[in-house]
């Protein structure tokens, strides 16, 4: 039996194109450049960063469903030429390595020729994996009852390549058997069916509205994409696809989405955590362990269920700052009396935060981004906060913008939340490397000044 797959494609395959590429490139160097005495470690690591930085450059992987055969072979032709100019560029400052063009040609030959069989044969094999098994599908509604929504449901009935299913119009200003109801009615209708993508033609929807359904697909996890006409969009921007001959806008999703940079964040991640690990936690873990037993029975590292990326639980990890209770869903308060002497210390520089490294490692955090909060908070704000479940699109972080700006520890008003969810909110529409490493700049600055409200 074959399992169904919601989602533009399954999460695995785009990783797996990606790491298909590096493989074909690494081996490929290996074949053919055997006789040009280089050494392959430090060529490999240039290789492997250099294709991933032009990919994010040239979109080499924002290849959808709607996607032409013509443009896929233009993104490759992009990424092999860059490609092919950095690594000649390799050459004159390799020390004692030969440069043979003979050698350079069969590789870049062979490599486009491999990479380009594999991204049709994916491409194809996704299309047909749609069409027979009716997998990898996305359920979709229109606002609106003009010719042009009209269109669009034509062809996503007749590209059924593209794996969409229709499940009905919404509209205000029409009414017959075609129309499920009108445009108050789409939230509920939404949820219930779970459907991924709103089409939203402009002309048949107010402002208000309009802006009230972005905020609704942001909180959701939606996507909400335009019909085009004169309306103005609020406050993002828009990009334009064409599905055969038809437009359709799409307010772009942030850079943390790309696959390209979720790799390079991850690759980070993992440099980072574990540079931690081996040179500040192998020799910090046993001293701390020791003055938290000496204070205090119970285990030296604490672990609790929190809520991480598209809100699924992971075990965070911190040292124990706290003698053993049993309200630890309650966040610490100032003068907690469940917090211990070397706790107090421990919080206040935030090195109880420390084994979240290994969460870094393991890939349930990142290094930075939205701190994961408890259960009970989102129970308490995610529907009271505007905005909150956008925290969920991207991994909790040890550190984050938030925290860095002092909106840390005790919620003791509503505004203490709203002013941490801009925060993070901005951060993940914003996100640039320059940003994390500032971050973690600060973070390292506030360890040592202590934080006012770390208790």
């Amino acid at each position: 039996m074959v399992a169904t797959q919601k989602g533009r494609y399954s999460k695995f395959i785009r990783p797996i194109s990606i790491l298909l590429d590096l493989l074909v490139i690494i081996l490929l160097a290996s074949f053919f450049f055997e006789e040009l005495k280089i050494d392959f470690l430090l060529f490999h690591s240039y290789q492997i960063i250099s294709w991933v930085l032009i990919a994010f450059f040239v979109g080499f992987y924002e290849v959808y469903r709607f996607t032409t055969p013509v443009e896929i072979l233009s993104k490759i032709l992009k990424q092999t030429v860059v490609f092919l100019l950095v690594i000649i560029a390799y050459f004159p400052f390799a020390k004692d390595s030969i440069f043979s063009g003979t050698a350079v040609a069969l590789f870049m030959t062979s490599s486009f020729v491999l990479i380009l069989f594999i991204k049709y044969l994916l491409f194809y094999y996704l299309k047909k994996y749609r069409i027979v098994t009716g997998s990898n599908y996305r359920n979709a509604i229109i606002i609106g009852y003009t010719q042009e929504a009209i269109n669009l449901k034509n062809l996503f009935e007749k590209r059924n390549d593209y794996g969409y299913r229709f499940f009905g119009f919404f509209s205000d200003k029409k009414t017959n058997e075609n129309i499920k109801g009108k445009v108050a009615e789409i939230k509920e209708f939404v949820l219930k069916n779970k459907i991924d993508e709103i089409y939203c033609s402009l002309n048949e929807i107010s402002n208000e509205q309009l802006k009230d359904l972005v905020e609704f697909s942001d909180e959701n996890n939606k996507t909400i994409k335009f019909i085009p006409d004169t309306k103005q969009i609020f406050s993002k921007n828009l990009k334009i696809d064409y599905y055969e001959m038809f437009p359709v806008l799409s307010l772009q999703r942030t850079l943390l989405h790309e696959p390209v940079t979720k790799t390079f964040k991850r690759t980070f991640d993992i440099l980072f955590s574990a540079f931690v690990i081996l040179f500040i936690l192998s020799w910090l873990v046993p001293i701390l362990a020791i003055l938290i037993k000496l204070e205090s029975k119970g285990p030296v590292f604490f672990k609790q269920g929190r809520p991480g990326l598209d809100e699924e639980e992971f075990s965070c990890y911190k040292f124990r700052s706290m003698k053993m209770n049993q309200t630890t869903e309650r966040e610490a308060s100032k003068n907690d009396p469940r917090v211990t002497k070397i706790g107090r210390f421990l919080r206040k520089t935030s090195l109880d935060e420390l084994p979240q490294f290994f969460n870094v490692l393991v890939g349930d955090m990142s290094v930075v981004g939205p701190r994961p909060h408890l259960w009970s908070q989102n129970r308490v704000y995610g529907n009271r906060v505007k905005k909150y479940m956008v925290r969920h699109y991207v991994k909790p972080g040890i550190t984050g913008l938030a925290q860095v700006k002092g909106f840390r520890g005790e919620i003791e008003t509503d505004d203490d939340m709203i002013n941490r969810i801009k925060l993070d909110v901005f951060y993940i529409e914003n996100w640039s490397f320059i940003l994390d490493v500032k971050i973690i700049f600060q973070t390292v600055i506030n360890i040592f000044k202590g934080e006012e409200k770390a208790y």
